[in-house]
């Protein structure tokens, strides 16, 4: 015999959040945290970028650490803030982020300390804005996957332009960290390739789940 179950019925648990809106919640604390960062350095007199990279600086090397949270100005971070944000949730969505950010980060940082201005201390994101963007260009390339090329074409349409800022110049901008950081970008392409072209090819094999 059968019979009614009384009492509350718990709910189930909620459904996860899609993966595009886990990537842009990342990419907006992040972001969030830079402006944070820029606020307690703006009111401390910008005491902090004392800690960017000195180059050619025993002291110096550990701002290869720090560099990227610390920025000039606000206009100068907001300059990093809006491709950046753009660019790194695509390689959040790529699931690419840590791996390409760790190389980029670190060959970036390597090269202003090498070849840097002398008694200069460098600070920015910038390098690692231009290894995300350099990454996301070559890819496809390197994968031999039609739509990581066109991805990487419409970017170079968009951004192309800055792609300018490798070249030496004049000035302030640190045209080392920018070179360096596309390089780390084309960098962690190459080491990448095999492992993204093998999960490609996982998943044109594995088959469809069906449904009861």
């Amino acid at each position: 015999m059968t019979g009614a179950v009384t009492g509350p019925v718990t709910p189930g648990a909620p459904a996860p959040r899609p993966y595009w809106q886990r990537c842009l919640i990342v990419m907006v604390t992040i972001t969030a945290g830079l402006f944070l960062i820029e606020a307690v350095d703006a009111a401390g007199g910008y005491r902090l970028d004392q800690h960017g990279i000195v180059s050619r600086s025993a002291d110096g090397l550990t701002g290869i650490l720090w560099a990227p949270f610390l920025h000039a100005d606000f206009a100068h971070l907001i300059a990093n803030v809006i491709p950046g944000a753009v660019l790194g949730f695509l390689l959040l969505m790529a699931r690419r982020f840590l791996v390409v950010t760790a190389v980029v980060w670190v060959v970036s940082g390597l090269g202003v300390w090498l070849i840097g201005p002398a008694n200069a201390v460098t600070v920015g994101a910038s390098g690692i804005v231009f290894g995300w963007l350099s990454y996301l260009l070559v890819r496809g390339l390197f994968n031999r996957m039609f739509g990581q090329v066109l991805l990487g074409l419409v970017l170079l349409v968009v951004y192309g332009s800055v792609l300018w800022g490798v070249l030496p110049q004049q000035g302030p901008v640190s045209w080392q960290g920018h070179l360096f950081g596309a390089a780390g970008g084309v960098l962690a392409a190459w080491m990448l390739a095999g492992r993204d072209s093998r999960a490609a090819r996982g998943r044109a094999v594995s088959p469809s789940p069906q449904r009861l």
